[in-house]
């Protein structure tokens, strides 16, 4: 409760500026004893003055910044900072978190307990504190937005249950008529895809399996079962969906893809939707394409050292190849699009061609290409060239003839930057060559290959030391003594013992012990004696001989070094590295 002094000069500042009598404010008070009622809710319940007049003045008087949180976007994530139970004790919310700032909404500023209780929260993840007076109708719209994904779709399934519990045997999806009206669905797949965005998933799955439709979002690279329903919503689910992204409602026989973008938390989310059909069902597949404000940083994305070194130094390159391989989710778009924010300058003609458009990149003339019309990887190439460019970003390079005009745009002076599906770097000189790609025209344009993984970063805010078995720690140390001096990587010397951590799980990851993910790499830096080896079509063996004597660190390396660094833990280095065995 507010302390007295704080009460009299609110009161007082009430009848100054003319909002209440005197004579009201003493009924209100005989009203306020009689009833065993704070006097400031029998003021407002009497209409002498609006709750949110009262809380504007009560800002003066704590000299606190007063905020109405009523229609103000609060993402899960943030919300989740504070406890559900600990909010409600304490009357108190956390509405935002802005370089390390945390913005805390609360209803009585002179209770000490509710301050000690983030005071305490604070010391515990490193943040500063920033206090806004709210009213409790802002305390009270905050504390719903607590349902979480589960509530939320529980209620407007209990809404849709009667309206399809006649399907419960029934393969056949509603018409469309019907779904336009079905508001309850409706809103199933908005919340599912708002969901997904707040809680930073790349992917949404949405499969049928047995007797229920299981809802799975992909974060940090794993899928995560989010929710359960019954699967007699399940083809209604797929026909909002096609709905949305403008499919066939009607065709069940055959995969089809789309693209919905929706506004969410007041940004515009791109998604893309892949459909295939089951034995009994359809399945979709969804990617989350939110582009972020600003490009990240090659060094934030993970590179680090000499890679960081090699890739930064051919960027400067006024042409040739540069190529980013890895498998599908590995992180190579977005390092073309870190790529291309730094080679983004004035003076310069940048043109792209993508299979979709992932990042928008203002001052960058970017494409989507179009199979279906024609407008594929190669015949956008070809339009490309004759758009004066400077630099060109090809999706993916996927078969001879998209090959042989990227090379062909590199020989003619254009820097071409692209991607490539291989396991490693050295895998794309037989790739291309398989492609049927003349080896003298590759070892003339190629600059440099990077292959990716992305690995699980461990949360700073339940990091723990882990202890390793001692066999382990023995390999890891062998493994470190090999790697030659100059490619170590920042902060990390060849003298053991190494210190590992991992993460406990807390709120802040969602128990997971992980948050966000790091690029572990390897990139060969194409010279002239490697150009040589190329033109002469020499073995992987005997290139990756060549590679050693240059210093050359592979994937399974540089994830060890950045696990005996703490970026990672052991145990999600070993799953990543694992695919390469």
């Amino acid at each position: 409760m507010a302390n007295n002094s704080h009460q009299q000069k609110l009161f007082k500042t009430l009848i100054d500026k003319g909002l209440v009598k005197q004579k009201d404010l003493d009924k209100a008070q005989e009203a306020a004893e009689t009833k065993s009622m704070p006097l400031e809710q029998i003021l407002i319940m009497e209409g002498h003055v609006s709750e949110e007049e009262l809380y504007k003045i009560k800002s003066e008087i704590y000299n606190l910044p007063y905020i109405n949180l009523e229609n103000f976007d609060i993402s899960q994530e943030i919300l989740n900072i504070l406890p559900e139970d600990l909010a409600i004790n304490y009357s108190i919310v956390v509405f935002d978190l802005v370089d390390n700032e945390l913005k805390i909404g609360i209803i009585d500023p002179s209770d000490f307990k509710a301050v000690e209780a983030v005071e305490f929260l604070a010391r515990k993840n490193n943040y500063r504190v920033k206090y806004h007076l709210i009213s409790h109708k802002s305390f009270n719209a905050v504390i719903k937005r607590y349902g979480g994904l589960k509530e939320e779709v529980g209620e407007a399934l209990g809404s849709v249950e009667e309206q399809f519990a006649d399907r419960k045997d029934e393969t056949k999806a509603p018409t469309i008529d019907e779904m336009i009206k079905s508001a309850p669905v409706s809103k199933i797949v908005s919340v599912i895809m708002r969901h997904a965005v707040e809680g930073k998933a790349s992917d949404i799955h949405i499969e049928p399996v047995g007797d229920k439709t299981i809802v799975r979002y992909r974060i940090d690279g794993v899928l995560y079962n989010s929710l359960i329903l019954p699967i007699y919503i399940h083809a209604a689910l797929i026909t909002r969906i096609k709905i949305l992204a403008n499919l066939k409602i009607d065709e069940t026989r055959i995969p089809q893809d789309g693209r919905i973008r929706l506004k969410i938390n007041n940004k515009n989310v791109d998604f893309r939707i892949s459909i295939l059909p089951l034995i009994n069902y359809e399945k979709a597949a969804i990617r989350v394409l939110e582009s972020p404000e600003k490009a990240p940083t090659l060094k934030e994305l993970g590179f680090m050292g000499n890679t960081l070194k090699l890739m930064e130094r051919n960027l400067k390159k006024p042409n040739g190849l540069f190529l980013v391989t890895g498998p599908t989710g590995s992180g190579k778009s977005t390092t073309l699009f870190s790529s291309l924010s730094t080679l983004n300058r004035e003076g310069v003609n940048i043109s792209t061609l993508e299979d979709p458009v992932e990042y928008f990149v203002k001052g960058v003339n970017q494409a989507q290409v179009r199979p279906e019309v024609g407008f594929t990887f190669a015949n956008g190439l070809r339009a490309l060239l004759r758009q004066d460019p400077n630099i060109i970003m090809v999706g993916e390079i996927r078969d001879k003839e998209t090959a042989e005009l990227a090379i062909h745009a590199a020989l003619t002076g254009h820097f071409v930057l692209s991607t490539l599906h291989t396991n490693n770097a050295i895998g794309a000189v037989p790739r291309f060559l398989d492609m049927g790609v003349e080896a003298f025209l590759l070892s003339s344009t190629l600059n440099l290959v990077v292959a990716q993984r992305l690995i699980r970063r461990i949360c700073e805010k339940c990091k723990v030391r882990d202890e390793l078995p001692k066999e382990v720690i023995d390999d890891i140390e062998k493994k470190i003594s090999q790697i030659p001096d100059e490619a170590l990587l920042p902060g990390l010397q060849k003298k053991p013992p190494y210190i590992f951590y991992r993460g406990e799980g807390c709120d802040h990851c969602g128990q997971t012990g992980y948050k966000g993910r790091i690029s572990i790499c390897e990139v060969i830096n194409v010279n002239e004696k490697i150009r040589s080896m190329i033109a002469a079509k020499s073995s992987k063996t005997e290139m990756m001989e060549e590679l050693r004597k240059e210093k050359f660190v592979n994937i399974e390396e540089d994830g060890v070094m950045k696990a005996a660094l703490g970026f990672t833990s052991f145990g999600e280095f070993m799953r990543v590295v694992r695919i390469d065995e």
